[in-house]
Parts: structure tokens; C-alpha cells; sequence
């Protein structure tokens, strides 16, 4: 009887152990088709993301090549400017020196002229022109003939115009 209780003890539970195999095979096969899914879905992720990589890349590239030639076509254009402004520097320094070539040449002929008239004649003319040009036009000319005619101008004149060449100012 034992052995007949013990057989069906086996039976129970070998029929009960296939079951629950049953029911985990079942459930494995189950999630074994979900983890499929969610891998192709990953791999089509993975693939989308290699796509936009490369195209990243690609733009990349292009913008780095288009960067390149503008920053090639800027340093041209900025030794280009520079050339020109070396060469325009050159010219204005060139100008400058005739001008004051020419001022000197202007001041040696005003400053002859003055030296030429009577000294009571040229202190009428400096006293009706303006103190500075006035004064500017006495320091050309030569200490004998200044004196001569600051002593023929008006002392206030003669006084002022003494300041503005000395540079002293009250």
C-alpha cells in the first residue's frame, strides 16, 4: 500500500513539476518574443543613429572645407589691405613732407617780402592781421629786422604778439 501511495505521490507530482515546467517554458517563450522585438527596435535605433552620425559628419566636413576657403580668401583680403595701407601710408607721409616743403617755401617768401619793406610799413600790415599769423610770420624773419619792427608797431601789439612767439600766456 505504501508502494501504491508512493506511485501516486510520484505521479501527482511529476504530472504537477511537468505543469509548472509547462507554465515557465511558456512564459520564456513569451519573453523571449518580447526581448526579440526590443532588440530589432535597438537595432534600428543603433542604425538610425550610425545614419545621422555620418551625415553630422558629412555636414561637418563640408562646413570645415567652407570655412577654411573663407578663412583662406579673408588672410588674401587682409594682406591685400595691408599692402594698401602701407603704401597709402607711404604716400601720406609723402604729401606731408611736400606740404611742409611747400608751407616753408610759402612762410620763406612771406617772411623775404616783409624783410623787404620799411619797417613802419610792415608793422602796419602785422598789426591788422591776426596775433598768431602775425607773430607766426616775425619768427621767420631774421632777430635785426623783427626788432626793427616790433619797435614801429603799437607796444600792446608788439607786446602781444611777443607772448605768442615765446609761447607765454597769462
Amino acid at each position: 500500500m505504501i508502494k501504491i501511495i508512493c506511485i501516486n505521490l510520484l505521479v501527482v507530482l511529476s504530472l504537477s513539476a511537468n505543469s509548472e515546467l509547462y507554465d515557465c517554458t511558456k512564459i520564456f517563450e513569451e519573453r523571449k518574443g518580447e526581448l526579440i522585438l526590443e532588440l530589432e527596435r535597438i537595432d534600428e535605433q543603433e542604425q538610425s543613429l550610425n545614419a545621422l552620425k555620418e551625415a553630422t559628419e558629412d555636414l561637418l566636413k563640408r562646413k570645415e572645407a567652407q570655412l577654411s576657403k573663407k578663412e583662406t580668401r579673408l588672410n588674401t583680403h587682409e594682406a591685400d589691405l595691408k599692402a594698401r595701407e602701407v603704401i597709402i601710408t607711404q604716400k601720406l607721409e609723402k604729401i606731408e613732407k611736400m606740404l611742409k616743403d611747400l608751407k616753408e617755401l610759402k612762410m620763406n617768401k612771406i617772411s623775404q617780402t616783409y624783410s623787404k619793406m620799411k619797417a613802419q610799413s610792415a608793422a602796419d600790415v602785422l598789426s591788422k592781421l591776426a596775433p598768431k599769423a602775425a607773430a607766426g610770420i616775425l619768427t621767420t624773419l631774421k632777430p635785426k629786422t623783427m626788432a626793427k619792427i616790433l619797435g614801429k608797431m603799437d607796444a600792446n601789439k608788439a607786446s602781444e604778439m611777443t607772448k605768442i612767439m615765446s609761447m607765454v600766456e597769462e
